[in-house]
């Protein structure tokens, strides 16, 4: 099944998810998936990433993604093959579709407008859209629980012991 500009269309599990997501995981190359927060919009799903925003190394540069979407019940459902698009500043596309994505943007500091301002300074917006039939759904979404362990983070500190302010007596 294609669209009238001759690429796929995407099935109607695509194009349920997209409409309810909220969180996307990414995956760029051999990189592991990463969640981005994401706004759904006419049928794709856009990122802003950069200083001040979410980190999305090597979304920028590719033209290609694999985005994994949960269901209702917290699950993966499906996982699609994404044509990555970085919306310019200086595009008619930017000017529409910037402001909607900061206005959904939480806890943004400042209004909408100098986000957007400050996102066309130094940050990257990217128009992920289905491009091709689903890699993964239904009967071919893996039966394991695809847990990874944590990545090194500058973030990872010791844990001390609690403070007990009596002594516990040992029976």
């Amino acid at each position: 099944m294609t669209d009238e500009a001759g690429t796929p269309a995407p099935g109607p599990l695509v194009e349920e998810a997209v409409k309810k997501a909220a969180v996307a995981w990414v995956t760029v190359g051999d990189r592991p998936a990463l969640a981005l927060w994401c706004l759904p919009l006419d049928g794709a799903l856009y990122v802003v990433s950069g200083p001040g925003e979410q980190s999305a190394p090597g979304l920028a540069e590719t033209t290609t993604a694999a985005v994994t979407l949960r269901g209702d019940h917290g699950g993966q459902i499906v996982t699609w093959p994404a044509a990555v698009t970085r919306i310019t500043p200086d595009s008619d596309e930017w000017t529409t579709v910037a402001p909607q994505v900061a206005a959904k943007r939480l806890n943004a500091p400042g209004s909408a407008a100098d986000l957007v301002a400050r996102w066309a300074d130094g940050c990257t917006l990217s128009r992920l859209a289905p491009a091709g039939e689903p890699l993964a759904a239904g009967p071919t979404l893996p039966d394991n629980s695809l847990a990874a362990p944590p990545r090194p983070s500058p973030a990872v500190r010791q844990t001390r012991k609690p403070f007990r302010l009596h002594r516990v007596r040992r029976r």
